[in-house]
């Protein structure tokens, strides 16, 4: 194998490995609660369903190639949480190539990550998103992030507080410029500008990091991955026991809107997996199972 097809299996066999990981800490967090609001929901399980990536628009060389996995659990703490991974190959459409770094002489691209939402039962459990990927063309990079969205952000602003502290402890392990250039980033991209609002705490957000040196980039994307996964638990496992009010649940569905709002017009995860021919059960994950709107 080249040096470049070692490091897409690295990069793919991580993003599996992180998927695994994360699922059997979620699951332990729903064998540990006790269901407040006497909900008398079983423990939560993943279902996995394997799909193959079609081609797009019948484009000649655009498909099929690769596809992924959906991991999806319903259970009594976890409403609805997705951890997907996929593989992907092929070539972005002539409308869509334009805005992808590489592709100015080769429309040929791969790409692999993780993507994660988890939307909370308990209205003051906050939901989170966290994706990493590492896409290749005629160039290669890293990009993803994570941000943390409470549904009373004025009430919790120590699980904002530690959530940032992991990202940072992650940023500042590989380049100390990196957090307050991220964290500016995710404040900037997680923003509802026809709503004048952030979407929620903010994390970290990088696309295209290609500093010259791929086990660097790599290592801070690991990074990334652990640091999450060390701290959301402990925030789930701090409000999973609170009982709610009939109010609190009604503040939740409507926040929840915000989120529809956003990956729906802005998302650029939504925009890429749509345009590439990528699953649409998997791309729109991320919606939570019940919303509301004033």
């Amino acid at each position: 194998m080249s040096e470049i097809e070692v490091r897409k299996e690295t990069a793919r066999l991580w993003f599996q490995s992180l998927r695994d990981r994360i699922c059997q800490a979620f699951e332990a967090l729903e064998d540990a609660a006790v269901a407040p609001n006497d909900l008398g929901l079983a423990p939560g399980r993943f279902e996995r369903s394997a799909w193959t990536r079609p081609a797009v628009n019948n484009q000649p060389g655009s498909g099929p190639g690769g596809g992924g996995v959906m991991s999806v659990m319903r259970g009594r703490v976890f409403e609805k949480v997705g951890v997907n991974v996929s593989t992907v190959h092929g070539q972005f459409s002539d409308a869509f190539r334009g805005q992808i770094p590489g592709t100015d002489k080769d429309p040929n691209f791969w790409a692999s990550g993780i993507s994660l939402v988890a939307h909370m039962r308990n209205p003051h459990v906050p939901a989170v998103h966290m994706n990493t990927r590492h896409i290749v063309t005629g160039q290669g990079w890293f990009g993803g992030g994570a941000d943390l969205t409470p549904m009373f952000p004025e009430a919790h602003a120590d699980d904002g507080q530690a959530f940032h502290d992991a990202m940072q402890a992650a940023c500042d392990a590989a380049d100390p410029t990196y957090y307050p250039k991220y964290k500016a980033w995710c404040d900037e991209y997680f923003y509802l500008p026809h709503r004048d609002e952030p979407r929620g705490l903010g994390g970290i957000f990088y696309d295209q990091l290609d500093s010259g040196d791929w086990d660097a980039d790599f290592a801070f994307t690991k990074g990334v991955g652990d640091a999450f996964l060390g701290i959301y638990p402990k925030i789930v496992r701090r409000h999973m026991g609170r009982p709610w009010t009939a109010e609190e649940r009604e503040r939740q569905l409507v926040r929840r809107g915000r989120y529809v709002e956003f990956n729906l017009l802005h998302d650029r995860g939504t925009k890429f997996g749509l345009m590439t021919g990528g699953n649409t059960e998997a791309i729109l994950m991320s919606l939570p199972p019940e919303v509301k709107w004033p």
